[in-house]
């Protein structure tokens, strides 16, 4: 039996948000980390969801977590990232956090959408 999360995007206001919100339904005693890395290990099964992938994420009101986690949150994020990233890093991550001060480029939604599907294929519902 295909186990369902069930996320609340009208609760995702920032990133911290969303791992609020994700680790509430998806991780271990409502805590899986709370980072990119940690939430790509939590969908491979063993950190909350089956070893056997056998579940799929429903993402409601995915809209209001996609306007939410648009490029002003990503600029948010990109510049604490920045502030903490190694020097070698720190060019690319200036033009990233260019971009997306510009309005451009992939947005926080885009990076979690893109570790939900790559980690589970065909197992994302945006209702």
């Amino acid at each position: 039996m295909t186990v369902r999360y069930v996320l609340d995007g009208s609760q995702v206001k920032t990133l911290e948000d969303f791992w609020r919100v994700a680790g509430e339904s998806i991780g271990c005693g409502g805590y899986f980390g709370r980072n990119l890395d940690a939430f790509a290990d939590c969908l491979r099964g063993g950190f909350g969801t089956p070893d056997d992938g056998d579940y799929l994420i429903e993402w409601c009101d995915h809209e209001v977590s996609r306007q939410n986690l648009g490029h002003l949150e990503t600029a948010r994020q990109l510049e604490l990232m920045l502030g903490r990233c190694h020097s070698t890093h720190k060019a690319s991550m200036g033009v990233r956090l260019a971009e997306a001060r510009a309005g451009r480029g992939p947005t926080v939604f885009d990076w979690l959408v893109e570790i939900i599907e790559e980690e589970l294929p065909g197992g994302l519902r945006l209702p």
